[in-house]
């Protein structure tokens, strides 16, 4: 049997008992946006449009494959710096302070949130494998998309960062948005830019073998 197959229905899924992590409320998280470029978001923003070629959109596809703005939307954290870092800038392995102007948010869940752990053995129990954190991405979407259709009690999904050595990650989904988990006020909120960030992202690059520019 293959390592990565495609999703069983949502039915058989209804059948396997999920692995549950619940965040408690004044869990820390930190997420990377972008507020410039053509399409800026707050850091409190929730993506409507997808999927994307993002892992964990589980957003439904249009007529012709593509994207589109729906009622469905996504956010993406961590539990740390690094690992947004890490995630955000792999595909050129170069983290930009500037272009697209990115911040970092850092904030506390304003309430518990349940989310479907993939990051023990569930990920084999379901019928996939601990490759969904590092497989075909467009496999791992089709799996979110099965997930969100069999476990409406769980507001997104707990995994592990393949670019930061197995890192806490989560993919909040709409559910997530309409629990209002999110604070009012980030904790800390500013550009990758700002000379308050300076160390902190230069020690992520170098600890990551990332680029910096």
């Amino acid at each position: 049997m293959a390592k990565f197959p495609a999703p069983p229905d949502a039915d058989a899924l209804r059948a396997i008992e999920p692995a549950i992590r619940c965040l408690r409320e004044g869990t820390p998280f930190a997420r990377i946006y972008f507020a410039g470029g053509e399409h800026p978001v707050a850091w409190n923003a929730f993506r409507r449009f997808g999927p994307t070629d993002a892992r964990f959109d589980h957003h439904q596809p249009g007529y012709d494959g593509n994207g589109y703005v729906q009622d469905r939307s996504i956010l993406y954290a961590a539990s740390a710096a690094t690992t947004c870092l890490a995630e955000v800038f792999q595909t050129n392995r170069v983290i930009n302070k500037r272009r697209r102007e990115p911040w970092l948010a850092v904030f506390t869940l304003a309430r518990d949130v349940d989310l479907i752990d993939l990051t023990g053995n569930f990920a084999t129990r379901m019928g996939a494998s601990t490759a969904i954190h590092s497989g075909a991405r467009h496999r791992a979407r089709q799996w979110a998309q099965r997930l969100y259709d069999a476990y409406p009690h769980c507001a997104g999904i707990a995994y592990c960062s393949s670019m930061n050595g197995n890192a806490p990650a989560f993919a909040l989904t709409d559910r997530a948005e309409a629990l209002g988990i999110l604070p009012l006020k980030p904790e800390f909120n500013r550009a990758l830019a700002d000379a308050a960030l300076t160390d902190l992202v230069a020690a992520a690059a170098e600890d990551l073998g990332y680029g910096l520019t």
